[in-house]
C-alpha cells in the first residue's frame, strides 16, 4: 500500500476557474525519493500545498495510507507528512523557543520517536549550526540559517514523509550536499515507513537525490 496517494488532483488560483493543473495522480510508496520538477509557473509548490491542505483543490482526494485526508484527520496527517516551505518562518521569536514547541508538539504524536532536546542539538551541528545560540531570535538569522532552523524543527517529530518546497534555496554548495546527505540517509534509514517528495528545479540535484522524477508539466493545463 502506498503511503501518499494524489487522486485526480485539480487546481486554479481563487479568483479564477482556468485550472492551472488537472488530473494529477500518482503515488508515493515507502522507500522512495520523488523529485517534483517543471517550468516556472507549472505549478510544483501549489501542488505541494495542496497535498497538505494548505491550498483548496478544485477537486481530487489525498490518501494516507489507503484512507482519505479530511478535515478531521488532516492534523494526524501533517504530524506524520511534515511540510517544509522554502521561505522559512518563525512559530516563535527565538530559535530555542522554537526548537522548545517542536519538541512539545512532536511529543504528543510521536512519543518516544521525537527527537529530544541533545537530539535537535545533534542536528544542529550536523547542518553546521552548533555555534547558533538558542537565545538567537529567528528573524536575526540568515535565511540560509533559517531553513536549516525548520528543517531541525520538521525532523523532532520524526515524521514518515516528508514534503520538501525546494530545502536548499538559500544555501551554499557544501550546505546544500549536507541537507542531501542527511535526507537521502533519512529515508533510507528507514525504507520500510519513510519517503521525501521534494521540489527541485535543480537538474544535478535532482539527478543526486531522486529515485523518481514527476514532471508537473504533465499535469498543466492550456492557459486561456
Amino acid at each position: 500500500m502506498p503511503l501518499l496517494s494524489a487522486q485526480n488532483i485539480a487546481w486554479s488560483p481563487p479568483d479564477s476557474d482556468a485550472l492551472l493543473f488537472a488530473d494529477v495522480d500518482f503515488d508515493v510508496d515507502a522507500g522512495e525519493r520523488v523529485v517534483l520538477e517543471g517550468p516556472s509557473g507549472s505549478g510544483k509548490s501549489t501542488l505541494l500545498r495542496c497535498l497538505v491542505g494548505l491550498e483548496p483543490r478544485r477537486s481530487g482526494t489525498v490518501r494516507w495510507r489507503g484512507e482519505p485526508v479530511d478535515a478531521e484527520s488532516m492534523r494526524r496527517f501533517r504530524n506524520r507528512a511534515t511540510y517544509v516551505q522554502q521561505r522559512p518562518s518563525a512559530i516563535s521569536e527565538t530559535v530555542g523557543e522554537n526548537l522548545a514547541f517542536a519538541r512539545e508538539m512532536a511529543r504528543q504524536f510521536a512519543g518516544d520517536r521525537a527527537l529530544d532536546e541533545d537530539g535537535q542539538h545533534d542536528l544542529l551541528e550536523r547542518l553546521g549550526l552548533g555555534h547558533i545560540g538558542m537565545s538567537r531570535r529567528f528573524d536575526d538569522l540568515s535565511v540560509g540559517e533559517q531553513q536549516r532552523v525548520c528543517l531541525v524543527r520538521a525532523l523532532t517529530g520524526q515524521p514518515d514523509m516528508l514534503l520538501l518546497d525546494e530545502p536548499t534555496s538559500a544555501l551554499d554548495p557544501e550546505r546544500v550536499e549536507q541537507i542531501e546527505d542527511l535526507l537521502i540517509a533519512y529515508v533510507d534509514d528507514a525504507p520500510d515507513r519513510r519517503a521525501f517528495v521534494w521540489v527541485s528545479h535543480q537538474p544535478d540535484q535532482i539527478e543526486r537525490i531522486s529515485t523518481r522524477v514527476l514532471d508537473v508539466s504533465q499535469w498543466t493545463q492550456e492557459r486561456r
